[in-house]
């Protein structure tokens, strides 16, 4: 069972459409063109083209492309400063809105057309920014699932809470989590392959894959096929066996 899946995404659509381009090339080399491609989340944020991220993966899937769109932190962060004004986020301080420099949403929505949204007049920026971004878009943020099961993988944005059954994981630690996950070495039974905690490049890990290769950062977008247990990084040249670490 052939399935591919792409990195933290944060606003950067050239690479995205590039690693599609290195997804297309290898399905054309298998002659399977309806193995799915799951996009781990963090779809806005940071990078230049958040806007036309959305729009393309949201025409993608309207039109049929075998493509799972999973719901990031990143990516409720925005939603929710659009839809609930005066929510805040448990896993950040009180001070920090989304237009906060370390979260990236001012990129965001001068990817919308905004002009230099800053924090000190942010319910006006709340009021510009609903004017501007397509309830299409809000709508698509809004349905986005938390996690895809396929064959012996899992895929979800941060991670999952080690000894809980997958049934009874929390959204929360679904796109936020990182320790207890990123220490945890026992079997989770699904391979799970997540993003949202950057490094340089993509990892196995032999439980779990991280391919957040930092493109929220200027570095590359990750992508790999997975079959099975197997996993193979997509460069322009073909596959690169991920060897578990």
């Amino acid at each position: 069972m052939r399935s591919y899946a792409i990195g933290d995404i944060h606003g950067q659509l050239d690479a995205l459409k590039r690693a599609h381009a290195r997804i297309a090339a290898d399905r054309a080399r298998c002659d399977d063109p309806d193995a799915p491609i799951i996009h781990l989340g963090d779809l806005v944020d940071r990078g230049p083209d958040s806007a036309g991220v959305i729009r393309y993966l949201r025409e993608g899937v309207a039109a049929g492309a075998p493509w799972i769109v999973l719901k990031g932190n990143h990516d409720r962060l925005f939603e929710q400063f659009l839809t609930m004004p005066d929510w805040r986020d448990p896993r950040l301080a009180n001070d920090i809105t989304y237009l906060h420099p370390g979260i990236g949403g001012a990129e965001t929505l001068m990817s919308y057309g905004l002009y230099r949204p800053t924090s000190f007049h942010i319910r006006k920026v709340r009021e510009q920014a609903l004017a501007a971004v397509p309830q299409a878009d809000i709508d698509f943020l809004s349905a986005l699932p938390l996690t895809h099961l396929r064959g012996a993988a899992l895929f979800v944005h941060a991670g999952i809470r080690p000894g809980v059954p997958l049934d009874s994981q929390v959204e929360q630690d679904l796109i936020w989590i990182r320790e207890p996950f990123l220490c945890d070495t026992r079997d989770h039974g699904p391979l799970v392959i997540h993003g949202h905690t950057a490094i340089p490049q993509p990892m196995h890990y032999r439980n779990r894959v991280n391919i957040d290769s930092r493109a929220g950062y200027g570095g590359p977008l990750t992508a790999i096929v997975i079959e099975g247990r197997d996993i193979c990084v997509l460069e322009e040249d073909g596959r690169q066996p991920l060897t578990p670490y």
